[in-house]
């Protein structure tokens, strides 16, 4: 009990999470008095890193930051914009569809919404769209980000779960299509209630222009996915691939990557790299500390009072992960969660962990679009000036059927596993 009133007291004053981790591992050791635990300390969370697939995260953070500087963002915007067309609502469309493109490069929804906020709202609002609701769908359509590989988020998870990045990454693939083809359904029925405005109309001759400029810019998703897919690389050698061929790309293709911005663009990935890293770390000891305190076999002997089979369970870690995700950031809230409810799942009631950790990461992103914090939002409205709430309100529909849409990967695992077959 002393431990978690002292996380939570420091939790709340700010103190970064990884730091709060550790210090509430400090506490609970000082409170058992165990200088064997107080050696092991550092061994475990060096441990913690001391694993080949987390070098794809500083890699796959290296690409976004690549394809940033070198315009690719971009043309994955027009790419979307000449297979659309000229139908209601288009843009609205070419949003999600540019996000899913965009998604499988930067995997992080945070960094995901601050880019595409930029490129997207104003040319919405230029068209005749509520600013609110252009910021609100570009939210969304972050969503994709961690879902569709590659994704930080999966793998963090694949190390906490001790299973193979590869087939974690593979499993986000149809999730992250049904999620895209359930947000078109949303925007149709919208478009029509609403009356959405057509998107500027485009000669075959057009289309065939943009598409030939930005189909170059597909190599590197091409080169990440298909690597995995085909089995030719693992996924840290396919993020190393996937940096070398945004470089190019972006040097040679639409010549707007310098490398004398190598530099600073290395320093922002390292700096991020070290914070998820750390994050890691922490969590390795925090894990570590939960299973000699027995807290998952408390857990579970809880959860099998109310829960009885493994869809009413998922369907309960449902409802406690989208809670934690509303006031926890992602990797953090997987940090937290993991441990305890992985081996409940997984032992108790025989659920396959990749799927577990489709549902499990979906409810934490989903929960960075969800009150009261609702993260997405605010980056959204500090990148546009629309109000979180506001766009809460207004793209309701999109929460409600990203809600039926974890219900769906709850009830039938094979929308998760089916490429993993």
């Amino acid at each position: 009990m002393l431990t978690t009133l002292f996380f939570l007291a420091v939790l709340m004053v700010g103190v970064p999470i990884g730091v709060c981790l550790c210090l509430a591992g400090i506490v609970y050791i000082l409170s058992i008095n165990s200088p064997v635990l107080f050696q092991s300390f550092p061994v475990q969370m060096f441990g913690g890193v001391d694993s080949y697939g987390l070098i794809a995260i500083p890699l796959f953070i290296l690409i976004g930051e690549i394809m940033n500087s070198g315009g690719i963002t971009r043309r994955l915007v027009d790419l979307a914009m000449a297979f659309i067309g000229s139908v209601k609502g288009g843009l609205a469309y070419v949003n999600i569809l540019a996000n899913m493109l965009v998604s499988s490069i930067i995997g992080s929804a945070t960094a995901q919404v601050a880019i595409m906020s930029q490129v997207m709202v104003p040319e919405m609002e230029k068209q005749g769209y509520d600013k609110t609701f252009a910021a609100g769908l570009t939210v969304y359509g972050g969503m994709l980000g961690p879902i569709i590989p590659p994704s930080v988020m999966f793998v963090v998870f694949s190390v906490l779960a001790q299973v193979a990045v590869g087939d974690m990454l593979i499993a986000g693939i149809l999730p992250g299509v049904l999620l895209t083809l359930l947000f078109f359904v949303v925007i149709a029925l919208m478009g029509f209630v609403y009356d959405y405005p057509r998107s500027e109309k485009r000669t075959l001759a057009q289309r065939a222009r943009t598409a030939a400029q930005a189909s170059p810019t597909l190599l590197i998703p091409i080169v990440i996915v298909g690597s995995i897919l085909s089995g030719i690389a693992n996924p840290t050698e396919s993020a190393a691939v996937g940096a070398v061929a945004s470089a190019l790309v972006g040097r040679f293709v639409t010549k707007e990557f310098r490398f004398n911005a190598l530099p600073r663009i290395l320093l922002r990935s390292a700096i991020y790299s070290a914070v998820v890293l750390f994050l890691v770390a922490a969590a390795a000891v925090f894990s570590w500390l939960l299973i000699y305190g027995k807290v998952p076999q408390m857990v579970a002997a809880w959860v099998q009072t109310v829960a009885h089979d493994p869809v009413t369970f998922l369907l309960l870690a449902n409802v406690i992960l989208l809670v934690i995700g509303t006031v926890i950031d992602g990797i953090p809230g997987l940090i937290m969660t993991v441990p305890i409810l992985l081996p409940i799942a997984t032992e108790v009631y025989h659920i396959d962990p990749r799927h577990f950790g489709v549902v499990v990461v979906i409810n934490l992103v989903l929960g960075l679009m969800s009150p009261p914090v609702g993260l997405s939002f605010f980056v959204a409205s500090a990148v546009t000036g629309a109000k979180p709430g506001k766009m809460f309100i207004v793209t309701l529909p999109f929460f409600i059927i990203s809600c039926v849409a974890l219900v769906m990967l709850s009830l039938f695992p094979s929308l998760s596993l089916g490429l993993l077959k």
